[in-house]
């Protein structure tokens, strides 16, 4: 039977994982492909460390470069992470010949296309399933399942650090910070949660998203991103009053030469699938044009899902390589010379409705000040709400609007900021129904 040699590069979690299944389920993994895996090296700085698991002697080392330089080893697995020594390690692979399995979304989102170019100029497979979305199948489902359809657009739930922050909020009414310290306490936030709650880190997906969807570069700089810190339970209260609930989504949406590609906290109604997706899952919504709606859901992190999706990379390149046909699948779904520049529509552009929170003086004549603003920037109202007095001073009032274009909506609020009988900044979040269009 052929053999496969595998180098990995980074032991934590994922690596750890990635190397349970191809010690543990080594004889269904050559079944299926046709070939024996063998995990030649694992390179990490602490080898040490009980992983739980028996190499076999010689496995374990320190010496990245007993990998990168082995010519015997096929793929190298890159589970590093970070943009440093990572980028130079895959790149140094790659000019070696190697094939090359990674789950670093930042390091993609960032340098994916001069990566990929590499990768094409020296003929060898990238894969990156796990990028995007752990053990769901996103990457795949795009670059083959839906080839013969041209994607309208994707609503994703792709960080389960907010998703669980925002269904605790919801379920139990706590606080964003109380929330979070939970999230923390339970291993499912970092210590320092920036990336995550702040969308940076649904931003590296949605960019490698949007390439494979439309056939464009990856492109990141571009992309709208907003987080979910200043979500409170009043608008999350106000939003199940009214039957939507709050998600952070990353929206991509094929506009005739142009995409939408945006992530924010985003109210949605409860009766969408999306709305139901809770705690630290993961989901992705794609339509297109032959297939319609679909939705793909499941673990978007942890140390076996994700490692479940790199196996399923490593295998496909196996295969590749069992069968002399490297670059089978192109990387980016579309084939190389075909990848265009194509803009991102700022979001200054982007049309959508609004939800609306003021803290307002309770006096005469409020909601007709604010109406009047709204009015002159061309924002239409589809229902008011002003909530009873609970405390003194600032009274809230909840307002929704039909469909509203972005800069309008922000030249209103500046203004409405500057009255004297609005208290606070004014809270704004879009709102994604299609029944409302």
């Amino acid at each position: 039977m052929r053999k496969v040699y595998i180098g990995l590069l980074g032991c934590g979690t994922v690596g750890t994982g990635t190397a349970r299944i191809l010690l543990e389920k080594k004889d269904l993994i050559s079944q299926r492909v046709g070939a024996e895996l063998i995990l030649k090296r694992v390179a990490d700085i602490d080898i040490e460390t009980d992983r739980g698991l028996r190499f076999a002697p010689g496995v374990l080392t320190t010496d990245a470069g007993s990998v990168l330089n082995d010519p015997q080893i096929d793929i190298v697995l890159e589970m590093i992470g970070g943009e440093g020594i990572a980028r130079k390690f895959i790149l140094e692979a790659i000019q070696n010949g190697k094939h090359v399995v990674t789950a670093n979304k930042a390091l993609l989102a960032h340098h994916g296309n001069a990566i990929m170019k590499a990768a094409t100029e020296k003929g060898v497979d990238l894969a990156y399933e796990a990028s995007c979305g752990g053990c769901m199948p996103i990457i795949k489902t795009m670059r083959e399942s839906l080839v013969g359809n041209r994607i309208e657009s994707m609503t994703g739930i792709l960080n389960g650090t907010c998703n669980y922050i925002l269904t605790k909020i919801t379920e139990d009414g706590s606080s964003f910070e109380d929330a979070l310290a939970e999230a923390q306490a339970r291993g499912y936030a970092e210590a320092d949660p920036t990336l995550d709650v702040e969308g940076g880190d649904t931003a590296h997906k949605l960019a490698i998203m949007t390439s494979l969807a439309f056939g464009m570069a990856i492109n990141l700089n571009d992309i709208y991103v907003e987080g979910i810190s200043r979500i409170t339970p009043l608008d999350i209260q106000f939003a199940g009053q009214f039957g939507y609930k709050i998600k952070l989504l990353a929206i991509a949406k094929n506009k005739d030469g142009a995409v939408e590609s945006r992530v924010h906290p985003t109210m949605i109604p409860q009766g969408n699938l999306m709305s139901n997706v809770g705690g630290t899952l993961n989901a992705l919504m794609i339509t297109g044009d032959a297939v319609g709606e679909m939705i793909i859901n499941g673990h978007g992190a942890g140390m076996m899902p994700t490692a479940s999706a790199v196996v399923s990379d490593i295998v496909d390149i196996a295969r590749n390589i069992v069968f002399g046909h490297p670059g089978r699948v192109p990387m980016l779904s579309y084939q190389p010379e075909q990848i265009q520049t194509i803009p991102v529509l700022p979001i200054d552009e982007i049309e959508t409705q609004y939800y609306f929170r003021f803290a307002a003086q309770d006096q005469p004549g409020v909601l007709s000040k604010i109406s009047g603003v709204l009015g002159r920037h061309g924002i239409s109202l589809k229902s008011v709400h002003q909530k009873g007095r609970e405390t003194k001073g600032p009274v809230p009032i909840v307002m929704f609007t039909h469909r509203a274009k972005e800069a309008d909506v922000k030249r209103a609020m500046a203004e409405m900021a500057a009255l004297d009988v609005v208290a606070d900044r004014p809270m704004v979040i879009r709102i994604e129904d299609e029944d409302e269009r």
